[in-house]
């Protein structure tokens, strides 16, 4: 049987962040048609001195413990944080944060980071900001991956 670290119990007993946050900045909408996942993040964006931070964000997932577990964390990861930064992020960092996930739940941690890359392009786009590369051609993919599925 696979164990989950104290730390992805914690999140999925007190998932943090959790809800939505009404007239959010960047919504980030992902599923797994695998495993049924679904998650939802919303973030909020403050500017001061020339740079974007994520002043607050939530999350909704329907999904199994480490689903749960990784958009709990991956919202305490990002909260404050320069949004450049955010950019960064990946899926090894939850894990990091979490302290391991069983192999067949890794998928969730991607999730994650799938809905925060999400949330971050749907802001940038709203803002007619240039989206970095990476966002885009992670965008594109997962827009690719949803057709396929039929979303």
């Amino acid at each position: 049987m696979d164990m989950y670290t104290e730390k992805v119990m914690e999140h999925f007993r007190n998932p943090k962040n959790m809800g939505v946050i009404e007239e959010a900045d960047g919504i980030g909408k992902v599923g797994n048609p695998v495993c049924g996942d679904v998650m939802h993040l919303y973030i909020k964006v403050e500017s001061r001195n020339g740079k974007d931070f994520i002043k607050d964000v939530k999350f909704q997932t329907f999904g199994c413990a480490s689903a749960i577990a990784t958009s709990s964390v991956i919202t305490e990861i990002v909260k404050g944080m320069p949004v450049e930064d955010a950019i960064k992020l990946t899926k090894d960092d939850v894990i990091k944060e979490l302290g391991e996930l069983p192999p067949q739940k890794v998928h969730c941690s991607v999730l994650a980071i799938d809905a925060l890359n999400e949330a971050l392009y749907d802001y940038m786009t709203k803002r007619g900001m240039k989206v970095p590369d990476v966002v885009r051609e992670r965008h594109k993919r997962l827009s690719r991956s949803g057709e396929e599925h039929g979303h």
